[in-house]
């Protein structure tokens, strides 16, 4: 009986063994589910998927999740994005507050006001609209693949830049012009690594600083100015 426990014991092991192998360097199955998101799915791993498509299902589950959000009962403007905020811009009268996100963010992406929506504008693999690379949410893109939705509020017009590079070039939006939407209200996503933008009136003070890290639909990042 010690005898086929040691064996089953060895067995064990080897299996153990041949899974961190054949895994390696990326962690093995039996200790994935343990680690923290950065160190379940390492990046050279996932940008080696991206090469190949074909994406472990667990991290898929991972990157699809899409919890409820509960916005401030305030009316501050809500960051539309996970992630951190790397710019505040202002150029002629627009501040541009960029949100970096990574591959373990949440990357479904929220309205950060109520109104109606004026344009959804898919802006191509270059800067088809004009812009150079020394905007900041140019600058580190290659190539970049836009989705523009611009929104009429109450308040005045504001937009949201959902921003890719062609390597994931993927973005899903879930919104029409003409749809009136919600503060908070889901309008898409962008698949992997991403950058979103949200363009609002210079005098609107924001309640965030570049360093903040935001969570879509919920961090009020500005408060709105009436023009008078």
């Amino acid at each position: 009986m010690i005898l086929i426990v040691q064996l089953v014991i060895l067995a064990c092991l080897a299996v153990a063994l041949g899974l961190c192998l054949l895994n390696f360097p990326y962690p093995s199955p039996l200790v994935r589910a343990l680690l923290p998101a950065k160190k379940r799915w390492p990046e050279l791993q996932i940008r080696g998927w991206l090469k190949t498509e074909r994406f472990h299902p667990g991290y898929l589950k991972f990157f699809y999740r899409d919890p409820a959000r509960f916005p401030a009962a305030d009316q501050g403007i809500l960051a539309p994005a996970d992630g951190l905020v790397t710019s505040c811009d202002v150029r002629e009268g627009v501040r541009y507050m960029v949100i970096a996100l990574t591959f373990w963010d949440m990357h479904t992406q929220r309205s950060p006001m109520s109104g109606q929506v004026v344009s959804v504008d898919p802006l191509g693999d270059a800067h088809t609209d004009g812009e150079g690379r020394d905007f900041a949410f140019l600058r580190e893109k290659f190539c970049p693949v836009q989705t523009r939705l611009v929104i009429d509020t109450d308040s005045g017009r504001v937009a949201v830049r959902l921003i890719t590079s062609v390597a994931a070039r993927r973005i899903e939006t879930w919104v029409d012009p003409g749809e009136t939407i919600e503060r908070g209200q889901r309008i898409g996503r962008i698949l992997l690594g991403s950058t979103v933008v949200l363009e609002m009136p210079q005098d609107w003070p924001l309640t965030v600083a570049v360093g903040a890290r935001v969570r879509a639909g919920e961090t009020v990042v500005a408060n709105a100015v009436v023009a008078a």
